[in-house]
């Protein structure tokens, strides 16, 4: 892992995600074109108290994953925290990247008491399960929720 470094994205205009959300377009996401059109006219922008985006660089300085953790706008409570945008390339997948980046935005975001996401592919459900998890729609429009202890 020493070939890549996670890093807090504060500015998401000043980072290149052309290949990534390309990529993820062909998997049939549009989850990345939607994270910068909400970034762009400012209706998230991951700046709330416990909220952050981080993305995994390579090497070279090229993003390779990226994901974020946002208030869950579904819920009244604030201590309830939606994993967002979540990302890694399909060539780096299964080799702990996205583990490592869940684990930093689980380490950031200790204000929240529970931490939920939704996904519709077994693979992100078989990630997320392998994670702590848990696969139940508890919470308004998720999929899967993790209590912090």
């Amino acid at each position: 892992m020493e070939r890549y470094t996670i890093r807090k994205i504060d500015n998401l205009t000043q980072v290149n995600l052309r290949t990534l959300i390309e990529e993820s377009q062909k998997e049939g996401f549009r989850f990345l074109k939607r994270l910068v059109h909400e970034y762009e006219n400012g209706s998230n922008i991951f700046d709330k108290p416990g909220e952050a985006l981080y993305g995994v660089f390579d090497e070279r300085g090229r993003i390779i994953a990226i994901g974020g953790i946002n208030k869950d706008p579904y819920s009244t409570e604030d201590d309830i925290g939606r994993l967002r945008r979540f990302y890694v390339a399909k060539e780096l997948r299964r080799n702990g990247i996205g583990r490592m980046l869940v684990q930093r935005i689980m380490y950031h975001s200790s204000i929240f008491k529970v931490i939920v996401l939704k996904t519709d592919t077994e693979q992100a459900d078989t990630f997320y399960k392998s994670l702590g998890f848990r696969k139940k729609t508890l919470y308004s429009k998720s999929t899967h929720y993790l209590e912090l202890g």
